[in-house]
């Protein structure tokens, strides 16, 4: 997909008032563009726009990537690897000696050769009113403010990708990302632990190995995916004692600390989902690159409940819903479209098998789908693909769920283009 090639610079230390500066950690850094026009037209997937300072100074964050927290509402993860991780940005990124000020330990008091010069691959603005970006230092011959396409090899050369290689942050998927990036990203990070570099082998968190965790001071020394150290913090922080309740603290609030998920069987889900708590330990059932977050303001839908008598039939991703036409030109309701593909090597009779809206408006199927083969279909009234984000999704005649993919506004908005999924 086309990012925004932004030049400027990056910023780790304020000359005027050095003491407050600037807290880099693992996956942040602050940036100067050359032209702040350029930022201020990025997309806003939250609706939060791009949150300047006073000297024209943006926050960026990493896309793909989530190194240990530094420092989070008072607290932090392994500080050890915490401070290794930003350490080894800052001297990637072509920083020299970083001094910090010893009753202010996270904030520059010096550092030599700044700014780096260099340019960012932006996607979007993000609810904090970050730049999410792929971060490269050094000049290239792009010009400042073109679309770029970034592929695999792009990514690769990133500072992002030196995280995940060297194993100095934790994979961090959201739906916005291609999948060919994520995949390229998840390799990476995949091949980092089996070499067991940087804080891979003390990772305390997985679908095989459970942490104990009796309060926030346990959180402090562990290893584990930030997303849920960050929740874990926070709960203790509330007054929370043992981890008894912290399925139920999850569940109580959706939109901060119940992220919506997608995880590899295709559900749609929540964080809650993803963790197991037993007495006093927590495992994740998923790794980190399986797990696909929805931004804050993403239109969901909670899926269907299942039928629990069994039926036999194909099973989800057996038929793939791979493109939609949902802003026709014109606002012609009747050219939207959507695109179904056999993955199977059988023909698959679509009597009684239906497309769902956000709404669960209904659009019933008939025919064969041969194997190997693709059908556009032309959905018709009540069933209608919303132009501010939403869901699609493939019903068997069993009613169950085969396919779901979703959409976000900034997805929908030029019309005539047709959505890949």
């Amino acid at each position: 997909m086309p990012y925004k090639l932004i030049k400027g610079q990056f910023i780790i230390h304020y000359d005027d008032q050095p003491r407050n500066g600037p807290q880099p950690d693992g996956d942040t850094v602050k940036f100067l563009p050359d032209n702040r026009l350029l930022v201020e037209t990025l997309p806003r997937d939250s609706g939060v726009g791009p949150d300047f300072n006073k000297k024209g100074i943006i926050s960026l964050r990493f896309e793909a990537v989530d190194a240990l927290e530094l420092h989070f509402a008072g607290s932090h993860q392994n500080m050890e690897w915490a401070e290794a991780s930003r350490d080894f940005l800052l001297e990637r990124m072509g920083f020299g000696l970083v001094t910090y000020f010893p009753d202010k330990t996270a904030v520059v008091e010096s550092v030599e050769h700044h700014p780096i010069p260099g340019y960012i691959l932006a996607s979007s603005i993000e609810g904090n009113g970050r730049i999410v970006s792929f971060v490269y230092t050094g000049s290239t011959p792009d010009v400042d403010g073109a679309d770029v396409w970034v592929d695999a090899a792009r990514v690769e050369q990133s500072l992002n990708a030196d995280l995940l290689r060297e194993g100095h942050a934790y994979p961090v998927f959201y739906s916005t990302l291609p999948v060919s990036l994520r995949e390229a990203c998840g390799r990476l990070s995949e091949a980092a632990r089996a070499a067991g570099k940087g804080f891979w082998p003390l990772d305390a968190m997985s679908p095989t190995r459970a942490a104990t965790i009796l309060s926030v001071d346990d959180v402090e020394q562990l290893v584990l995916w930030p997303k849920v150290g960050r929740r874990l913090i926070s709960y203790f922080s509330a007054g929370n004692l043992t981890l008894n309740a912290f399925d139920a603290w999850l569940r109580a609030d959706p939109i901060n600390r119940d992220d919506y998920l997608i995880l590899p069987d295709r559900e749609l889900s929540n964080m809650h989902d993803l963790v197991e708590v037993v007495g006093d330990t927590i495992r994740m059932k998923y790794r980190p690159e399986e797990v696909v977050i929805l931004p804050d303001g993403a239109n969901v839908v909670v899926p269907r409940p299942q039928p629990t008598t069994p039926v036999p039939s194909l099973v989800r991703g057996d038929i793939r819903i791979i493109a939609a036409l949902v802003n026709p030109e014109g606002g012609d309701l009747r050219k939207e479209t959507v695109t179904i593909l056999n993955m199977t090597p059988n023909a698959v009779d679509l009597t009684g098998w239906s497309l769902a809206d956000r709404n669960n408006h209904r659009f019933a199927l008939s025919g064969t789908l041969e194997s190997g083969a693709a059908l556009r279909l032309a959905p018709i009234h009540p069933m209608q693909l919303a132009n501010d984000g939403g869901t699609i999704t493939l019903f068997d005649a069993a009613d169950k769920q085969i396919d779901q993919v979703s959409y976000l506004k900034r997805d929908a908005k030029r019309s005539g283009w047709t959505l890949v999924f």
